[in-house]
């Protein structure tokens, strides 16, 4: 299964063209008469935006002929994208070949009517003009351009039209998490090499560190002959105190359990980045244990060479979490 970003964008378009029907009020005779017939043209077009976000967060743009279409368009998205913010925006443009049909005269005479009577109470109302006429009449539905006979096309293409913008924007989007996941890899192969690196770092620490214990108390106790003189026990009980002492701080830098768990965290990591599917979540939440990792490494760091080590992690594992931001 692929790994998918939640940043992609995709767009598409139907072009069609429909036959005009008859005007309104013609009669049968002239309906059957053979006259020319001016094509219906319409351009529908779909486009789509998605960032990263933390849930699915849909917002969608349609014109006013297609509002009823928001439930089921919300429905096809949620089954195809799980995570961020996604933007749907639906353009209709009518063709300037459009044929616009004439009201009937029974609904000339009414509105005309109707005009008489508000302008008879309010002189200043402007009249009536042909838009407006036609606008009330139903002929263009709002001034869009598009005709009652042609709205029911526009909605049948609608859907096929927005399943293939959301095809591509999965396509755009799985690219783009192809190329997350291998830079996931490649700081998953520099924070093991780094591990590696400070894994033979901690013996030497200790032992370096006994020997200064060792120094210090020949240092406090002072040149004793090694001829088994009064000063033996003492310098037996110098000995195993400072041994105690290495003992205890080898405890306090021991970070090999640090290491196996940063281990553990970056072989779950790439298993899921093998096993793709929706891991954003999971992953956020492995980049904050190897943070903590890296931390407390770098706290019991006891040479310079294992503090330069925990920062590179820290380094790596920022990268690492700036990228998963943006897988779902």
């Amino acid at each position: 299964m692929a790994v998918y970003s939640m940043t992609g964008y995709a767009s598409g378009q139907t072009l069609a063209a429909e036959m005009a029907p008859a005007e309104n009020g013609a009669t049968p005779e002239d309906a059957a008469a053979p006259t020319p017939q001016a094509p219906q043209t319409w351009r529908l077009g779909v486009e789509m935006r998605a960032v990263n976000g933390r849930f699915l967060d849909l917002t969608l743009r349609l014109p006013d002929e297609l509002r009823a279409q928001e439930p089921l368009l919300r429905e096809l998205i949620a089954q195809r994208v799980k995570r961020g913010k996604v933007e749907l925006r639906v353009t209709f443009d009518a063709g300037v070949a459009v044929q616009i049909a004439a009201p009937a005269p029974m609904l000339l005479q009414r509105l005309t009517s109707v005009q008489d009577q508000i302008r008879a109470w309010l002189p200043q109302a402007a009249p009536l003009s042909v838009a407006d006429a036609l606008r009330l009449a139903g002929q263009t539905d709002g001034g869009s351009g598009a005709a009652p006979q042609a709205r029911a096309g526009i909605e049948a293409a609608l859907l096929p039209l927005v399943q293939r913008v959301v095809d591509d924007l999965l396509s755009a989007r799985a690219r783009e998490g192809q190329r997350l996941a291998e830079l996931l890899r490649e700081r998953v192969a520099g924070l093991r090499r780094l591990a590696a690196q400070a894994q033979p770092l901690v013996p030497q620490a200790v032992a370096a560190q006994r020997e200064r214990f060792l120094a210090r108390w020949y240092d406090a106790l002072g040149a004793v002959p090694g001829d088994g003189g009064d000063a033996a026990p003492i310098l037996q009980a110098a000995q195993e105190r400072a041994l105690a002492e290495a003992a205890a701080y080898a405890m306090r830098i021991d970070v090999a359990e640090e290491l196996e768990r940063l281990a553990a965290h970056l072989d779950e990591i790439q298993a899921l980045l093998d096993r793709g599917g929706e891991l954003g979540k999971r992953l956020d939440f492995l980049i904050q244990e190897l943070h903590r990792e890296a931390n407390t490494l770098g706290s019991k760091s006891a040479a310079l060479e294992l503090t330069h080590i925990a920062v590179d992690m820290k380094v790596l594992i920022e990268q690492m979490r700036e990228q998963v931001q943006n897988i779902e």
